[in-house]
This record gives structure tokens, sequence and C-alpha cells, in this order.
């Protein structure tokens, strides 16, 4: 028996794998992502109430919530356990927004975690080079939409 594992086929989930099991001439694909488990989502805002709330419309989306008040802890979250995708402000105490997204980027273990940019700055994606990127006030519905889409690509950077 042969077993293959081969990792990045991508569809509606950022990670998806192929199991190939071979006996003689008879071959198995097995595909299989991340539909057991929850995806974690970090909320890096310092603004409490909008922390509450992503959390919230996040929760009831299905998603797990990491909550971070600030850039510092921020990193030490992702450094500590990687989520599946980061929604930042860009304006925290601390550390940066910014240095955030440099951090995440710059690192080949965090790099490929998608980012969404939540910023009431006048600030555009192009500038920033991010896919996904939202201008406050934003409601539930339109931060659902803007996770599950960069999830779906699973890209952090403008193409």
């Amino acid at each position: 028996m042969d077993l293959t594992l081969l990792p990045g086929y991508s569809a509606e989930y950022r990670q998806r794998h192929m199991l190939r099991l071979r006996l003689g001439w008879h071959e198995l694909k097995v595909y299989f992502g991340m539909l057991d488990r929850r995806q974690t989502i970090l909320v890096v805002e310092d603004d409490e109430d909008l922390r509450r709330l992503f959390r919230t419309a996040l929760t009831l989306a299905g998603f797990d919530v990491v909550e971070a008040g600030d850039g510092m802890d921020a990193l030490r979250r992702i450094d500590h356990s990687p989520p599946d995708l980061v929604i930042l402000d860009l304006v925290l105490p601390r550390v940066s927004g910014l240095v955030v997204q440099q951090e995440i980027t710059a690192h080949a273990v965090t790099r490929h975690i998608p980012i969404v940019v939540i910023t009431g700055s006048a600030i555009s994606a192009e500038e920033l080079q991010v896919a996904c990127f939202l201008r406050k006030p934003i409601s539930p519905d339109q931060l659902i939409d803007a996770v599950r889409n960069c999830l779906a690509t699973g890209s952090n950077t403008a193409e």
C-alpha cells in the first residue's frame, strides 16, 4: 500500500489535502479539508465594543474566535497558535496594525495566514497591498462575507 499526502488542493477551503491509497492497480483518492474542525479567527481590535460585535458575529457564523486588544498581544497569540485568519485594525496601541501585518507576511510559518484589514484611516487596499480590506464602519454581514471570501482565496496580498 502506498500513501501520499499532497498539500495545497484548494477550492472552498484554504487548506485541503489529498490522500492517495494504492493497492496494486487500484487507486483511491480521498480529499479532506478543514471540515473536521472549526476555523479560528484572531480579531485584533483595540475597541472592546467592536471586538465583542465581531466575536458574536463570527461565532454565530461557525468560527472559533480569539481576541487581541493590541498589536503586541496579537503577535504573541499568532506566535503561540497561528490562526486560520486574522482580522486586523491598523490603529492599535503598543504595536501598530501595519507592523503586525508586516510581521505576519515576513515569516514563512505565518505568511500563508489571510489577513482582513479593517480601518477607518484614509488608506487604500492598494497602498497596503492586501487582498481583503474593509473600511469602517462595517456591518456584521460585511465582516462575515469578507472573512469567507478571504479564507476561500487564501490570499493576504493583492495580486
